[in-house]
């Protein structure tokens, strides 16, 4: 039997197109004869992740995204995991979709779970995405922003009570306020060095002073035992003070001034004899009367003595 030409061309070229695609995938890491697995993952969102994106396991390449499917139901988008390698994948793994790269690359790695259960081909991961690096800086940078606007509105307040502040009048009483703090500033630097005259001239004075306050002190510490005994003498003073009956004399004259105070109050009352020659007047009167008639009597008796006394001789 003659094979045509045309037979051989289709042939060769349905062979070189079959190496061409199994070379290119085995180029991707994926070779076509081996087994594969399809496994699931479902994402509210992808962040530019692509079709033939890396299935990762710690680095390793065991799988690609065959495809990414919208899901009209609930807007979730479920990417189909070709799984390549043998390796066994306990079924409560996470599918985390993270970057590989500063540029956006994405891809999905496997973070392996503890399942003694292993996935088989279709069932569905559990999904993860990693936060991509704008975000993480957003994350970072959004407390610096609320901090970076609080100052910013604190600043403009500030220039606000300062321009309010500083009006005309404020700037000229200012200005003679520091004024004011300039003379000051002269009256004191002035003062101190009317002071330093001061003391230039009393120098001699003062180190005078210093002598007599140094021998003062010298002769205190030579009489140091005078004193001792002056103050051992008013100890003793102060001993025999106290052991004395002070208290009960105290007590003794205190008695007797209430009585005194007493007598006072009775003599003042009129009682008794002296109370009634304090008060009572008629005493006096007929004492003054008494008095007056006496006075009579002795004149009577000086101009007529005859009438009185009698002399007889015989």
């Amino acid at each position: 039997m003659k094979v045509s030409k045309e037979l051989k061309v289709g042939v060769i070229f349905l062979i070189a197109v079959g190496l061409l695609i199994w070379g290119i995938n085995l180029l991707k890491g994926f070779n076509i004869f081996e087994k594969q697995r399809y496994l699931y993952a479902v994402y509210h969102r992808v962040d530019g992740l692509q079709r033939d994106n890396q299935v990762l396991v710690n680095g390793l390449s065991i799988g690609k995204i065959s495809s990414l499917k919208l899901n009209p139901d609930n807007a979730t988008i479920v990417a189909e995991l070709m799984i390549q390698n043998e390796v066994d994948i306990p079924a409560n793994s996470i599918a985390r979709i993270y970057g590989t790269d500063l540029l956006g690359s994405k891809a999905i790695e496997l973070k392996l779970g503890d399942s003694p259960r292993m996935a088989q081909s279709g069932d569905t991961l559990t999904s993860e995405i990693e936060q991509s690096l704008l975000d993480q800086v957003s994350d970072q940078m959004q407390p610096l922003q609320k901090k970076a606007i609080s100052l910013i509105n604190s600043i403009d307040s500030v220039i606000t009570v300062v321009q309010t502040i500083f009006n005309e009048d404020m700037r000229n009483n200012l200005s003679a306020s520091i004024t004011n703090i300039r003379n000051t500033l002269s009256n004191v630097e002035s003062a101190s060095g009317n002071l330093d005259t001061i003391l230039m001239n009393e120098k001699y004075r003062i180190n005078q002073i210093l002598i007599n306050v140094e021998s003062i002190t010298e002769n205190l510490k030579d009489n140091n035992e005078n004193i001792n005994a002056v103050m051992a003498n008013f100890a003793a003073l102060s001993d025999s003070l106290a052991q004395s009956e002070i208290p009960q004399t105290l007590r003794d004259a205190r008695n007797a001034i209430a009585r005194i105070d007493a007598i006072a109050q009775r003599l003042s009352n009129g009682e008794g004899t002296v109370g009634q020659l304090l008060t009572n007047d008629s005493l006096y009167i007929e004492l003054e009367n008494s008095t007056h008639s006496l006075n009579k009597l002795l004149e009577d008796i000086r101009q007529n003595p005859k009438r009185y006394v009698k002399f007889s001789l015989f």
